[in-house]
């Protein structure tokens, strides 16, 4: 049957439908497909699609609209490589994470698809499927939707799409397995510490745990300090590193999380005594590790390099296990920030200040809060021992 053709479309002998047309930038193009009108009838054994003429309409909004044919012909995984890019002075920790989605990408099938191919439904379907087939969790997921959201809006910007389609709430579709962070109740935790104290072998971890329920410090930021960062004159400790190991191996020191993160925190009488028995019982080594050009780092392991964040995750959740068995009770989940969350719940609820609180945790705001000035750091340690001894 010969039917009415408009410019531009014609016929092949294999009887698809083809539309051929000039792009915004010149280049000849062509769309194709077996039904010519919304009317026609799908052929058999031939997958639905648009008709040519629902695809010429297509073609020529988003000529209208300067939208880039085929999304640029840009896959998932170059548009998020091509995002990358401009993510220029992020911090190690943030790179590891970037580089791990790339990964994912180049061995999932999602990553290989053109992203004007991938709608709503796809992406939620993706995100889903990341969780109940391949197992990962809330927390991957949220970190991998947060490169893939930005990574499509920066396309949508650009005109290479219509509208991101990761743009959604998370929490909508995926469920949030992640263990709620408790903090210790003060009884909990003196009965942690007193058991860890006692134990044969896990004493020689008490100093250091204790430090941590009574400071607030970041893991990473514990295993930076130095020797020369406890000041005993001043009453306290002076934060402005983090410790972190790569994904390579290689040891690197960095700044805090925040500009927050640089500070001194106040020392207790009891904080400055566990410090001083961690120096003097410090390990002895042949040669100090320097890492960033720091030396004397506080915690060596047997191999006379600085411990790290995993050495004391994995060391408190033995102490846990142990616990549990031999008082045959219960303990919440305890980690390096767990520790940290304890402490500031408890200096919360005795009345700290708020700003001297924000100002010991390093946190940016008081959300998080009101900045606190370096010049009162001398009157911060004072006020902190007082509080502290009453």
């Amino acid at each position: 049957m010969n039917r009415k053709l408009r410019f531009g479309e014609c016929q092949n002998s294999d009887g698809r439908y083809r539309y051929t047309y000039v792009d915004a930038f010149g280049k000849k193009r062509s769309v194709y497909s077996w039904r010519l009108d919304t009317t026609d009838p799908h052929p058999e054994g031939k997958r639905h699609d648009l008709s040519l003429r629902e695809k010429e309409q297509k073609v020529a909004k988003d000529t209208y609209d300067h939208i880039a044919v085929n999304g640029g012909n840009y896959t998932v995984l170059e548009l998020v490589e091509r995002y990358l890019k401009l993510k220029t002075g992020v911090r190690q920790s943030t790179q590891i994470g970037y580089r791990t989605v790339i990964n994912l990408l180049k061995k999932d099938p999602f990553g290989s698809l053109r992203i004007d191919k991938i709608r709503l439904s796809d992406a939620k379907i993706w995100l889903i499927k990341l969780q109940r087939e391949d197992g990962k969790s809330y927390s991957s997921i949220h970190t991998i939707r947060g490169v893939l959201r930005p990574a499509f809006q920066m396309a949508e910007d650009d005109d290479l799409i219509r509208k991101n389609p990761f743009r959604f709430e998370l929490a909508t579709i995926i469920e949030n397995d992640s263990e709620p962070r408790e903090a210790l109740t003060e009884k909990q935790m003196n009965d942690y510490l007193d058991y860890v104290r006692d134990d044969d072998y896990f004493s020689r971890y008490y100093d250091g745990i204790f430090i941590l329920f009574n400071t607030g410090m970041r893991i990473s930021e514990f295993c930076g300090l130095t020797v020369s960062d406890i000041d005993f004159d001043e009453h306290r400790i002076n934060v402005e590193r983090q410790l972190i190991r790569t994904s390579s191996g290689k040891y690197i020191v960095q700044a805090p999380k925040t500009h927050s993160g640089i500070r001194f925190i106040p020392m207790t009488f009891e904080v400055e005594q566990a410090f001083r028995r961690v120096i003097s019982s410090r390990r002895r080594v042949k040669s100090e590790p320097a890492v960033g050009g720091c030396i004397g780092f506080l915690f060596l392991d047997k191999n006379g390099m600085p411990k790290l964040a995993m050495h004391w995750q994995k060391v408190m959740q033995r102490i846990r296990e142990k616990y549990c068995h031999e008082r045959l009770r219960t303990l919440p989940k305890i980690t390096p920030h767990v520790c940290r969350h304890t402490f500031c719940t408890n200096m919360a609820r005795k009345g700290m200040n708020p700003k001297m609180l924000q100002y010991i945790m390093g946190h940016a705001d008081v959300g998080v809060t009101i900045p606190v000035p370096n010049s009162n750091t001398k009157n911060h340690s004072s006020t902190y021992r007082q509080e502290q001894s009453l």
